[in-house]
């Protein structure tokens, strides 16, 4: 379980998230310091700060963190990551890939949105090409003519990946419907069909969130999504 806001805004909303999805379950503590936005006028994170204020969560917790890498010119300030995440709209910057190969940190990949499991897969080719070995893939919902939710999360995807490929398969519920009551019944069926993990956007606030609030869970149903999904993976596993 992969869990955090959407964006880092204060060093008390971190921080509040951090140690409530720890408390729940979540492994890594998820956060975007640098924020791709559609307008150039919302929210565009906090860069650098963002960085420091996820590691005193991770000091403070011991959770590691999970963050959107924009450019190779960032990396410096990666250095202290623990998994670095491509988004969906840079999944063919082909030569930030190439960087990331010379790397030797896990590389979170995020299907791009109109992209296809080959091309998706040929993105982690490049990063491993590299020498990086270290590369998760992550189905975070594909553009589609339904306009009732975000995006259509393509849980097919999870087994097709499977069978295609050795790499570890997590799936984004949040950006898929970009709906929060959906998260929940989203989450199970990934659950269901075999994901290796979850990436799920939690807020302390979600009415006042910088970004993204609409899809955010609060931390006490958060909890309520980690709990029943270990039920599912127990009945699974059986």
């Amino acid at each position: 379980m992969i869990a955090g806001p959407c964006s880092v805004e204060s060093r008390e909303q971190i921080l509040e998230v951090a140690r409530s999805v720890k408390e729940s379950g979540a492994a890594f503590l998820r956060g975007g310091a640098f924020k791709p936005r559609t307008s150039p006028y919302d929210f565009q994170g906090l860069a650098a700060e963002g960085i420091e204020l996820l590691l005193e969560a991770k000091r403070e917790t011991g959770m590691p963190i999970v963050t959107e890498i924009m450019s190779a010119h960032h990396l410096p300030l990666f250095e202290d990551v623990d998994v670095i995440q491509v988004g969906a709209r840079n999944i063919q910057n082909f030569e930030l890939l190439k960087e990331l190969g010379h790397t030797r940190k896990p590389i979170l990949l995020k299907r791009g949105i109109a992209g296809t499991l080959k091309e998706l897969l040929m993105s982690a080719e490049y990063v491993m090409s590299g020498g990086n070995e270290n590369v998760i893939l992550c189905e975070r919902g594909i553009r589609s003519y339904e306009t009732a939710t975000r995006n259509t999360l393509d849980l097919s995807a999870v087994p097709v990946l499977h069978e295609l490929s050795h790499l570890p398969v997590v799936v984004d519920p949040s950006h898929a419907t970009g709906v929060a009551r959906l998260v929940r019944p989203m989450a199970l069926a990934a659950a269901a069909a075999g994901a290796d993990g979850l990436m799920i956007e939690v807020h302390n606030d979600p009415k006042n969130a910088l970004c993204d609030g609409a899809q955010s869970l609060t931390p006490e149903q958060f909890a309520d999504v980690a709990r029943r999904v270990r039920e599912i993976r127990s009945i699974i596993h059986d």
